[in-house]
């Protein structure tokens, strides 16, 4: 095989296969960023919904009162 390059660079074949992983690299980067961006937005739209809500919605009882000791029941060892 001849060692003469095809680029219209004139770049080597090592240094092609460097700079696809390197773009393969950042563009997961980019989709990680994206997701982890997409997450915060998400649970800041939540507090966002939160916050409208008025005080007194804050100072309801709980609606399933019966939790509490459904978690301390089943975590006894005799249980």
């Amino acid at each position: 095989m001849s060692e003469k390059s095809n680029s219209m660079l004139g770049t080597t074949e090592t240094f092609r296969l460097r700079m696809d992983v390197l773009g393969l690299m950042l563009k997961g980067a980019g989709y990680a960023a994206l997701f982890v961006i997409g997450v915060w937005l998400f649970v800041y739209v939540i507090h966002l919904v939160g916050k409208l809500l008025p005080p007194e919605s804050k100072e309801a009882s709980d609606p399933t009162p019966l939790s509490f000791w459904l978690d301390a029941v089943q975590s006894l060892p005799f249980a």
